[in-house]
């Protein structure tokens, strides 16, 4: 597979009356072409910023974005917001979390999916609407001709993400971020909106970002998965190898939490602590205050990124020369 994305030292810092907030601090990773790729981690720990920079959408200034994000080799650092307008939409593309919040309620469903296409798309109105009433029923809209005439609070909730689906796809981009898609659903409509997009993806060879704080949802659709905390992105596995043996020791909490039928009757596992605020990072590892293997070094010195094997590293000190987990 080529790759289509090369992020590099990426920084996004804001300036705030209580000091500068690192949201994210130097984080370098790559996507392949047609890949699913989750960025996982608590509330808070730079997820959504990462991906909103990406897209162009962190306002510089008053915001400092640093590093590169290389799409296709060009570097959108720094691009203008009218060349960024020639990509955002239409070659990388993103499905917000809050579906009510995305759609304007005075205008109705076809209007504003209109709106997406006749920006990015030379299409006359007779194609435009054609194009539109496909990819709905793609991502399963009952009577997608009907629907296109109606307004947006006429639909649950889990109509109205897949249509924010439909909207993400109907320029067919190249990339797709989708911020969390399934945390207002409920757990079957959930399901339907996963297949749905692993569908779609393999439809259209599209790759995709997959921002959740939801490991059962990495499994169920992910290639590979990178932890991200406090800034940092501090694992990167393959899905496979991030279940069987994780190496983190925030991975391993995150893991160890998850419900399992095991704990009934139980009091749940978690992981001790809270994500510190992105302008009091600890120094050395930020992990640190968490985490049960600290050592005097990991208060110290931030770990560099570790090699376990080909497609798996790990941000920790216990994976250096002499110090084995």
């Amino acid at each position: 597979m080529s790759k289509i994305l090369d992020v590099r030292d990426l920084k996004t810092y804001f300036r705030t009356p209580d000091g500068v907030v690192k949201a994210v601090d130097g984080i370098s990773f790559e996507m392949m072409k047609g890949e699913i790729l989750a960025l996982v981690g608590e509330s808070g720990c730079g997820k959504s910023v990462t991906v909103q920079t990406v897209m162009g959408l962190v306002k510089v200034p008053p915001a400092l974005v640093e590093g590169q994000i290389l799409y296709r080799d060009r570097n959108l650092v720094g691009m203008s917001n009218k060349e960024y307008r020639n990509i955002r939409g239409k070659e990388i593309s993103m499905i917000f979390q809050e579906p009510m919040s995305t759609f304007d309620p005075l205008f109705t469903i076809g209007y504003q999916l209109t709106e997406v296409a006749k920006a990015h798309m030379e299409w006359d109105d007779q194609k435009t609407r054609e194009e539109i009433i496909s990819v709905l029923r793609k991502v399963n809209i009952p009577e997608p001709e009907k629907r296109y005439r109606e307004y947006p609070h006429e639909m649950s909730g889990g109509m109205l993400q897949r249509i924010m689906i439909a909207m993400a796809l109907i320029t067919n981009p190249e990339i797709i971020i989708a911020d969390e898609p399934t945390t207002a659903l409920d757990v079957t409509i959930q399901a339907q909106v996963l297949n749905i997009m692993r569908d779609l993806q393999k439809e259209f060879d599209s790759s995709i970002i997959f921002i959740t704080h939801d490991l059962g949802v990495v499994a169920e659709l992910s290639d590979r998965v990178h932890v991200m905390y406090a800034g940092k992105i501090v694992e990167k596995a393959l899905v496979s190898d991030l279940y069987n043996s994780p190496m983190h020791p925030y991975t391993r909490g995150l893991l160890n939490s998850r419900v399992k039928r095991e704990y009934k009757g139980k009091k749940l596992p978690y992981v001790e602590g809270y994500v510190p605020r992105a302008h009091e990072f600890p120094k050395g590892c930020r992990f640190n205050p968490r985490c049960p293997h600290a050592m005097e070094l990991c208060r110290e010195q931030d770990p560099p990124e570790i090699s376990i094997s080909e497609t798996h590293t790990a941000a920790c000190w216990l994976y250096g020369e002499d110090q084995r987990l």
